[in-house]
């Protein structure tokens, strides 16, 4: 059997009808026989605000009511079918006790299990709407084969024990019906609920082919594959049919929300072709993802990332000497902080931090421990407010002509940083984020629009 994974995000599981067309796709691809989830549109949001220290008891009460009435309206229009009804209470009522629990006693792993719980809410009624058109489903709590670390909040998936646990536990049960499980989350070897961070479905979904020899992963969202660039920054961006693991590996990292960035690491390792496209009009079609593609232009796409933040380390120890940078980024490593761009002077460096790699609960990454630490050695600056601008495509590095039209359109713009040379698929630069809108809309006219 050719395996497909489909994988469906929380607006297209948003409600009973967005499920309803979701079950029609999985259906008319015979080779579609395992369905991985998010928690419904909002639901996820409501349990990261249960999470927060501040929230009072009138506010936690409020949101497992929300949580509650975006769930039974579902359940509402399915006829609350019993068994499905029963295993939705138990999951609320293991909400509620997770969120009164977290109100005395701070724990991250009774933040991932509250946190997983949209999840397993999701996959229990998407089960449940395609057994109502008459197909043989179930839910599989995805937490028997996803292993992974301890590390709550942003968990570390262990490859070779998903492999072996995926053959023996899910592949079975794929030849007599179509499999619903639960992006996002995972447990540690010691059963412990994790999850892989915000985004994490697509993650899930990946590793689980990758794991099951898929030949294809089905990213289903609310866009009809991937664009050129956010068309509400450039109304005239265009999608791509087509673009290569490379091409997509660094849209991904540098912003292209479609895609979450780690998906397509499982997808590279084992030559599995990922289909991005939109579950509201899949007749619309979408952009493949492949090892190889026919067309590899020089200019493919213009990406976004918000919410940056640069580093700058100061220090005299630099000057002729080595060790410092060694051991700035092993204590960059105790942190789990992962850099992005960095540039070096004689006596300084700036690095480029995502914020938006936060972990499952919101947590930022510069911990006052982090600053205290580096500033032993150094002097820190941090800057805040930065969004980073990246042009993905190929030979970049080696066509002549780029620098000259990109820097044309960055002059009435004041750059922090500039990066290039380390990818043949990218140049990135970091500017305000108050110009970030205006430096793509730019771009996108300058190098794909032949303005």
């Amino acid at each position: 059997m050719s395996l497909v994974v489909a994988k469906f995000g929380g607006t297209s599981v948003a409600d009973y009808n967005a499920m309803n067309r979701c079950a029609d796709i999985v259906l008319a691809n015979p080779n579609c026989r395992l369905v991985v989830v998010s928690a419904s549109s909002g639901v996820t949001n409501l349990l990261v605000e249960l999470t927060q220290e501040a929230i009072n008891d009138d506010g936690r009460l409020q949101r497992l009511k929300q949580i509650a009435q975006i769930q039974y309206a579902i359940l509402d229009k399915l006829g609350r079918p019993n068994d499905v009804a029963a295993a939705l209470d138990k999951l609320l009522s293991r909400m509620s006790v997770l969120s009164e629990a977290l109100a005395s006693q701070r724990s991250k792993a009774t933040m991932d299990e509250l946190l997983s719980l949209g999840e397993q809410c999701s996959s229990a009624l998407f089960s449940a709407v395609i057994r109502e058109k008459g197909v043989n489903s179930s839910a599989f709590d995805v937490r028997r084969v996803l292993r992974t670390d301890s590390h709550f909040g942003r968990a570390e998936p262990q490859v070779e024990q998903i492999a072996t646990l995926a053959r023996d536990y899910l592949q079975p049960l794929l030849a007599e019906q179509v499999i619903v499980t639960q992006g996002f989350i995972g447990a540690d070897d010691a059963g412990q609920t994790t999850t892989l961070g915000r985004g994490g479905s697509d993650y899930s979904a990946a590793l689980l082919a990758e794991a099951l020899r898929a030949s294809a992963v089905e990213i289903w969202t609310d866009v009809a594959g991937i664009y050129t660039t956010d068309p509400r920054l450039a109304p005239n961006a265009f999608p791509i049919a087509e673009i290569s693991f490379n091409e997509a590996a660094e849209m991904a990292t540098f912003g292209a929300k479609v895609l979450h960035p780690a998906t397509i690491l499982p997808a590279v390792r084992q030559q599995i072709q990922v289909f991005v496209g939109s579950s509201k009009e899949p007749e619309k079609g979408g952009t493949w993802i492949r090892h190889q593609v026919e067309d590899a232009p020089v200019f493919r796409a213009v990406a976004l990332r918000r919410d940056q933040t640069l580093l700058n380390l100061h220090s005299l120890q630099m000057l002729h000497a080595q060790g410092f940078l060694a051991e700035t980024f092993a204590t960059l490593a105790r942190h789990k902080i992962s850099v992005d761009l960095i540039t070096t002077s004689e006596v300084n460096v700036s690095l480029t931090l995502d914020k938006t790699g936060s972990d499952s609960s919101g947590q930022g990454l510069l911990s006052e421990a982090l600053l205290q630490e580096l500033s032993q050695h150094c002097r820190v600056r941090v800057e805040d407010g930065l969004a980073l601008v990246a042009i993905i495509g190929n030979r970049i590095a080696t066509t002549p002509g780029i620098c000259r039209r990109v820097f044309e359109v960055l002059e009435p713009h004041n750059v922090r940083m500039i990066c290039q040379g380390a990818s043949p698929h990218n140049l990135c630069v970091l500017v305000a984020e108050s110009e970030a809108a205006q430096v793509v809309k730019s771009l996108h006219q300058n190098l794909f629009e032949g303005a």
